[in-house]
C-alpha cells in the first residue's frame, strides 16, 4: 500500500526557553562546583608535586620521581579534562560556590 500525505511548507516552532526555577537546582549547583573545585585543587596539587619531585633531583625520593615520571602526562590531562569541563559548567550553569 501507497500513503500519500502533505505536510505543510512552514511550520511555526515556539521558542522553547528551559525553566530552571526547580527548588533542587540550586543545591545541585552548588554541590557540583564543589566536586569541581575540589578535583581541580587536588589535581593541581598532584601537578605541583610531580612537578616539582621531576625538577628538583634531591627534593624527593627515587619511588616519588619514577611515579611522577609515570603519571605526569596523566596529570596533564586530567587537569585539562577538568578545567574543560568547569569552564563547561561556568559558562552554561554559573559557577556557584554559595557564598
Amino acid at each position: 500500500m501507497y500513503y500519500s500525505q502533505s505536510y505543510p511548507a512552514d511550520v511555526d516552532i515556539p521558542d522553547i526557553e528551559p525553566d530552571f526555577s526547580a527548588p533542587f537546582f540550586q543545591g545541585f549547583q552548588v554541590v557540583a562546583s564543589y566536586i569541581l573545585a575540589g578535583a581541580m585543587i587536588v589535581v593541581l596539587i598532584m601537578l605541583i608535586i610531580a612537578g616539582a619531585a621531576l625538577a628538583f633531583r634531591g627534593l624527593a625520593s627515587d619511588r616519588v620521581r619514577t611515579w611522577a615520571g609515570e603519571n605526569i602526562v596523566w596529570i596533564f590531562i586530567a587537569a585539562a579534562v577538568l578545567g574543560a569541563a568547569s569552564g563547561l559548567f561556568q559558562w552554561f550553569i554559573n559557577f556557584d560556590f554559595g557564598f
